[in-house]
């Protein structure tokens, strides 16, 4: 066997060296076999950022994890009775026990119906990828001996995944996995197996027994990624996409016009996600860009000069987004934030023209509100021509898009726009109840701020509100 003992010299976080002495000292007094395990071997090999440390130990694992956490300083820990697990929350680098354990599952669920102890094979055997199914001994007379029974180290070298047992059975036990293999082929940039591939496809179904927020999550993580096209591409591929996402899905086998180069919308969007993840590592730009064509399948109609149209796309995609974000159970504050971006995403653009109001881009700057420069990046982004010069051009005019932009804010205090003069003064001044009217006053002072008739102060909404007070009454 492998000792990765040199390997893991070579990690500069003490507090995992640390953490490492102490579960070796308490499995030594315990009289128990305990083994650092998952992830952190696997990232420990490929030489990846090391974040948390999995320990598994065979026997009871909340017992152990009360002892650890004792012993490194943490007051209390975060159990799970059902599975044998714990979680100890150190602030300097998180640490989970768990027992090595066997599950049994029904067909109706991904949880296990079953949980009993088992051995190290018996755990390793249970996992959902090889290159998961490692584990580095960590007591005093074997530190650092790799235990590999699924040959997971060479398919790290070879840059393949592949699953313990046979891929029907690890899917269909636990569906989600099928969602992580896509993950994992994203974040590591390695290849599925054929013969998982092939399993994935024929348990795509079974993905419905999942709950939406876990595929949430795991979508999320897929487009955290360097590269979200890999993952996104396996979910299409496997029908995973038609179930889990099925506007995106749509998008597949679509055409646009010849300027985008692409074979169809739904390779364009992929090119925009990952043009969006080099220039940014906020997931939720990441998340606009994949959905900001979302409605184009919806909206393509044949133009004999012009070919394929979209008009109102951006519209009709905004509506669009209730549903997805019904289904996959999106914070209101996501969900406000894809509407937004999907809406205005063809705005910047038009305001390349040499003749633009600074009105025209106030009303970009209201509407974009705090998410403006998130708009922006959306926009470079979508460039997926491969002409050079088109890229060059199109990354000239929003250039000159922002500097408008940035002229128009130096003159004008746009942020968090709304009329200085409150609903409660318009009352009082004009004798008036609350209700439809003052609204409409207050609008009024607003387009006249926005179209640059007045200036965005107290002062001069003020006394444009005296100057108009007959004609006001009058609505």
């Amino acid at each position: 066997m492998l000792n990765i003992q040199d390997i893991l010299k070579k990690v500069q976080n003490k507090y995992i060296h640390e953490i490492l002495k102490v579960v070796t000292k308490i499995s030594e007094e315990e009289d128990k076999s305990a083994y650092v395990v998952g992830g952190f071997v696997r990232d420990l090999i490929m030489d990846k950022e090391l974040n948390d440390i999995d320990i598994m130990v065979v026997g009871d694992g909340i017992d152990f994890a009360k002892k650890i956490a004792f012993a490194i300083g943490v007051k209390k820990i975060v159990p799970f009775e059902k599975f044998g697990t714990a979680l100890i929350p150190n602030e300097n680098i998180q640490v989970e026990i768990a027992s090595a354990r066997e599950e049994k599952y029904n067909s109706e669920s991904r949880k296990p119906s079953k949980i009993s102890y088992t051995d190290l094979h018996g755990d390793l055997v249970r996992r959902d990828f090889t290159i998961n199914a490692m584990a580095m001994h960590i007591s005093s007379e074997n530190f650092g001996l790799l235990t590999d029974p699924y040959n997971g180290l060479a398919d790290i070298e070879n840059k393949i995944l592949k699953t313990p047992l046979d891929p029907d059975e690890t899917f269909s036990e636990d569906p989600l996995r099928m969602m992580r293999a896509a993950y994992f082929a994203s974040k590591l940039g390695f290849i599925i197996e054929d013969k998982c591939i092939d399993s994935m496809k024929r348990q795509s179904e079974r993905i419905k027994i999942v709950s939406w927020e876990r595929i949430r999550d795991e979508l999320f993580k897929i487009l955290k990624t360097k590269k979200p096209s890999i993952g996104l591409r396996i979910l299409q591929e496997t029908g995973l996409m038609k179930i889990v996402f099925p506007e995106i899905d749509d998008m597949y086998g679509i055409e646009q016009t010849a300027e985008w180069n692409h074979k169809d919308i739904f390779d364009h969007t992929l090119q925009v996600v990952d043009n969006a993840a080099k220039l940014t590592d906020k997931m939720e730009i990441r998340f606009a860009a994949l959905v900001h064509d979302i409605a184009k399948p919806n909206t393509r109609r044949i133009n004999k000069k012009k070919g394929y149209t979209f008009h109102g796309h951006d519209a009709v995609g905004e509506r669009m987004i209730s549903r997805v974000a019904f289904r996959l159970r999106l914070s209101k504050k996501i969900k406000s934030y894809l509407e937004k971006l999907t809406l205005l995403h063809l705005r910047p653009i038009s305001l390349v023209k040499e003749i633009v109001t600074d009105s025209a881009v106030r009303r970009l700057m209201i509407a974009a509100g705090d998410d403006l420069d998130d708009l922006m990046v959306l926009c470079r982004a979508d460039i997926t021509t491969k002409n050079s010069n088109k890229i060059k051009k199109y990354l000239n005019n929003f250039d000159k898009v922002e500097m408008k932009i940035s002229k128009v804010s130096e003159k004008d205090n746009m942020k968090k726009f709304q009329s200085p003069i409150r609903g409660n003064e318009i009352m009082s001044l004009f004798k008036l109840k609350e209700g439809k009217q003052v609204g409409v006053i207050k609008k009024a002072i607003e387009e006249a701020i926005l179209e640059g008739i007045i200036q965005n102060t107290y002062d001069d909404s003020y006394q444009y509100l005296i100057n108009k007070k007959d004609e006001f009454l009058n609505i």
